[in-house]
């Protein structure tokens, strides 16, 4: 059997904790968000970083046509690119290019490793202040490949 006291310690605990996310206005009763009054950081995607990453492309081409393939692998490394930067603008080299598209437009690698190198913009009136730039690696295998961090001097 539950004792009173064994069924309140917990319940008080999680009142407590939840009294940090809702506050509770009892003239209305209405039970609103929280507002915290921490700072956040300082974003960290503002800074150049290069890193190496290993894209499968199989798992994201599962389902896709033959002759959309290809194309879909490029949006694919666009999309994960993106993502991974957190920039809008993604340029792919050309060798990368070439790399997929080098067994036809329905026979795309498995996987590939690429280099994603977050620059500044040289163009003024460009409306993004970064780029991302993916760049193709040649590796002879993709076993215990990790993502790494590329120093600017290996570049």
């Amino acid at each position: 059997y539950f004792t009173q006291s064994s069924l309140a310690a917990p319940l008080v605990r999680f009142c407590k904790r939840a009294l940090k996310f809702f506050s509770v206005d009892p003239f209305v009763g209405k039970v609103t968000m929280a507002k915290t009054n921490e700072k956040k950081g300082k974003s960290a995607i503002n800074e150049v970083v290069t890193r190496e990453y290993t894209v499968n492309l199989h798992k994201r081409l599962h389902g896709v046509g033959f002759k959309k393939r290809a194309p879909r692998a490029i949006k694919e490394i666009r999309k994960f690119a993106e993502k991974q930067m957190g920039t809008p603008d993604v340029r792919i080299d050309t060798r990368l290019n070439k790399q997929l598209w080098s067994k036809g437009i329905r026979n795309v690698p498995f996987r590939v490793r690429v280099r994603l190198s977050r620059r500044r913009n040289d163009d003024e009136d460009s409306a993004n202040k970064l780029y991302t730039l993916v760049t193709y690696i040649p590796v002879v295998s993709f076993k215990s490949l990790q993502t790494e961090n590329v120093d600017a001097s290996q570049e």
